[in-house]
């Protein structure tokens, strides 16, 4: 069998792109080639800044021949409907077999698709490839018309095995495919053929192209951190720019150079940050100190002089930029130490939304909620609110309008120079988080209530307009606040109820900006009907005026939540409740997926959501993780056949009498044993459930609750519930109410599947 070896080679393809470039290359040189019929033994991808490369082993050296019978037509059928069958099936009437079936006489094709050579086959896939590559930009040069990411020179195609190499006949736009292929573009720019993978790679390595990213980025990651370390420093580690490094270079060449004195004393992540985004470079820190004093780039070639006019031109450059840096810190810290004013008072003109209105509106949404969080988080309700009032003002900061990825960041540091209390310069940085499934949640009292604060403005506020994720749309990063959310509340075993919370906060905001679009009440409220008529309501600061109803009227409905608005006054929305309802099932969302990679399966989640006090989230996750412990145990999951099997009969038994059977279970009518310890064993369980209940101690509860299992399973195997006496077949149907309820009162047991 033969092995497959192509290469694209074109100019410089940029870095972010080359990864996924290649996947794309081998996905659609391999489908292609399967389901022409040409199958193979393994397949992998490489990318250097001017190539593609896919090696494909194990080829079959020719497709099968195949054979497909196809049913057709009746044989007396319209002669149009039999011309169209023969045009599908390439035959002609006399190639078709007629046999009898049971509805009378059928034509039937035999097509026979003789196989085709893996030459073949590979020059029409490798094709269409080129001409339909999903390349995110792509150009056209020259008078052609094919369209590559940048110039494509040459097309490398061979098929190999032990007779030697034949190259695949393919010419796209006059270029022809070969054997042969070129080296470093400035250290061995010759071409030179290749006659399978292996000679390629090791070809390319004499040539200085090294063709394996992987390799490339364990070469820079290596001969970088040895630099530092013979220095006494350390490389700070930085995955992405690593990636992006090893995309750049095919012969990667580590050289180190100086930070100037005059830089050494910016913030380490400000030099971090200029370097990594102006030059590419990595930063390297003195472990002692924390300072950034030394700095790593990669270069793409050997010099005579070992890099030393590389570094020098590097050098030069990067202090023209940290001079920027450094001119951007002393501004913002002159600003900073004033007391940041002008900053907040230019946030009057940015605007978050239209329609939520600018930056310092929200500010002062979110002061205001912080300070409510405030005595729940533990954090003192002044300092909450200063932070949150503080927390963005670096956004107007010159160092943040350079660096957007500093925000919080520079905050921290312009807020401590303010002479600010420590605790209200970490939530600049803090709050922010998390922004990510493994990033760290805020701790600290004050960064809590503020990160709170701030993403429950963003989500109530976002709901309020109406503004949700809709698919796997969700521009706003809805999604990830809600996350944030339910990561803070519950790593910080926080008691919260997200309920009021939502609430109360789209309230105000519906008084702030019901001014800015037409708003909605349902009339039938007041007057009997059951349709919306609109009314235009102008909110100043005390004040709300209305037509057609009274403004106490109209007020009433408004504090009470009951309006609802649409921007274009066209619909009415849904009413504040099922605003607030909608936004809490979106938490509850996000927690399935938190607890999803904990173990916890989702309708044992839904069985605690049922249940009443589920906006407080920390309660809801005691309850299903000492849900799901019970449901692992034998007792506990015997005990839910149990419950379904006295609800299935309860419910039977109330739809067929038409009769709630829900009190009056009474031990006096028992008529077996076995009766008799159900009820001594549901007097146990719930002495043990209800105080468990109001303690929330949900394992005690669990337990007493999986403990009637084997009462229960005793129950059903000797007793009859249908029993011809009306008094004891009322009282057994009492009794498995009886169960239910109890069983019900910990968790919605109906819900639990299986």
């Amino acid at each position: 069998m033969p092995d497959l070896l192509i290469e694209l080679f074109s100019e410089e393809i940029p870095a972010r792109m080359q990864r996924r470039a290649a996947q794309d290359l081998k996905k659609m040189v391999t489908d292609g080639m399967v389901e022409a019929g040409l199958t193979y033994a393994s397949a992998a991808e490489f990318s250097t800044p001017r190539r593609l490369t896919l090696t494909v082993e194990g080829v079959l050296a020719n497709s099968p021949t195949t054979v497909e019978e196809r049913k057709g037509p009746r044989a007396d059928a319209p002669e149009k409907a039999i011309e169209g069958f023969l045009r599908g099936a390439g035959l002609t009437r006399d190639q078709l077999e007629e046999r009898e079936t049971p509805k009378g006489p059928v034509l039937f094709a035999r097509i026979e698709k003789q196989g085709r050579s893996a030459a073949e086959i590979v020059a029409e896939v490798l094709e269409k490839t080129i001409r339909t590559f999903p390349w995110p930009k792509s150009m056209r040069w020259g008078a052609g018309s094919l369209r590559w990411v940048r110039p494509l020179h040459s097309i490398l195609c061979i098929l190999s095995d032990e007779a030697g190499a034949e190259v695949v006949p393919l010419e796209i736009e006059g270029i022809v495919a070969g054997d042969r292929t070129a080296g470093h573009r400035f250290m061995s720019p010759d071409r030179f053929s290749v006659v399978n993978f292996d000679d390629y790679t090791a070809k390319l390595k004499r040539a200085y192209v090294v063709l394996d990213p992987a390799e490339r980025a364990d070469v820079i990651w290596h001969d970088a951190t040895n630099m530092a370390f013979a220095s006494g420093l350390e490389l700070v580690e930085d995955k992405g720019l690593l990636a992006e490094v090893a995309g750049l270079v095919e012969w990667p060449v580590v050289l180190m150079g100086r930070i100037a004195d005059d830089f050494l004393d910016l913030p380490p992540e400000v030099l971090q940050t200029s370097m990594k985004e102006h030059q590419k470079f990595f930063s390297v820190r003195n472990p002692k100190t924390g300072r950034i004093e030394r700095f790593i780039t990669v270069a793409n070639r050997e010099t005579a002089d070992n890099g030393a006019t590389i570094l020098a031109g590097n050098e030069k450059v990067l202090s023209a930029r940290l001079a920027d840096a450094k001119f951007f810190w002393e501004n913002d810290l002159r600003v900073a130490k004033a007391g940041m004013e002008p900053w907040l008072e230019q946030l009057k003109n940015v605007t978050f939304h239209a329609k939520l209105g600018t930056q310092a509106e929200r500010i002062d949404r979110i002061a205001a909620l912080a300070r409510v969080l405030a005595p729940t988080v533990g954090a003192h309700a002044d300092q909450a609110e200063r932070a949150a009032r503080l927390a963005k003002a670096d956004l107007s900061s010159e160092m943040v309008y350079e660096f957007p990825e500093l925000q919080g960041l520079m905050g921290r540091y312009y807020i401590a120079a303010a002479g600010e209390d420590a605790a209200v310069a970490a939530a600049a940085e803090e709050h922010y988080s998390p922004l990510g499934p493994s990033d760290e949640v805020p701790t600290a009292p004050v960064s809590v209530a503020v990160a709170l604060a701030d993403k429950i403005d963003t989500l109530a506020g976002f709901w309020a307009i109406d503004e949700k994720p809709t698919g796997s749309k969700d521009p706003f990063a809805l999604r990830r606040a809600a996350l944030g959310v339910v990561r803070i509340v519950l790593e910080n075993d926080t008691t919260l109820q997200l309920g009021d919370g939502i609430g109360n906060h789209i309230v105000e905001l519906v008084r702030r900006w019901g001014a800015r679009w037409r708003v909605y009440y349902l009339a039938g409220e007041l007057e009997g009907r059951d349709h919306w008529q609109p009314a235009m309501i102008v909110v100043s600061e005390d004040t709300v005026i209305e037509e057609p109803f009274s403004s106490y009227e109209t007020k009433k409905l408004f504090d009470a939540g009951e309006l609802a608005w649409d921007e274009k006054g066209e619909k009415p929305l849904p009413k504040l409740p099922e605003i607030c309802a909608s936004l809490l099932s979106f938490f509850h969302d996000r927690l399935k997926v938190y607890l999803r990679d904990q173990g916890i399966r989702h309708d044992i989640i839904d069985a605690c959501i049922a249940m009443e006090g589920n906006d407080d989230l920390t309660l809801l996750v005691k309850r299903a993780r000492a849900l799901s412990d019970a449901l692992k145990t034998e007792d506990g999951e015997n005990l839910i056949q149990g419950f379904k099997r006295a609800n299935n009969i309860l419910t039977q038994a109330e739809a067929a009498d038409g009769v709630e059977y829900s009190y009056g279970a009474d031990v006096k009518f028992a008529e077996t044993d076995e009766e008799r310890a159900l009820f001594a064993a549901l007097d146990q369980a719930e002495a043990q459930i209800e105080p468990a209940l109001q303690q929330q101690d949900f394992a005690t509860a669990m337990t007493a609750l999986a403990g009637l299992r084997g009462p229960i399973d005793a129950f059903f195997e000797a007793v009859m519930i249908n029993a011809d006496n009306a008094t004891v077949r009322r009282n057994r149907l009492n009794l498995l109410s009886r169960i239910t309820k109890l069983c019900t009162s910990v968790a919605d047991l109906t819900r639990i599947e299986g």
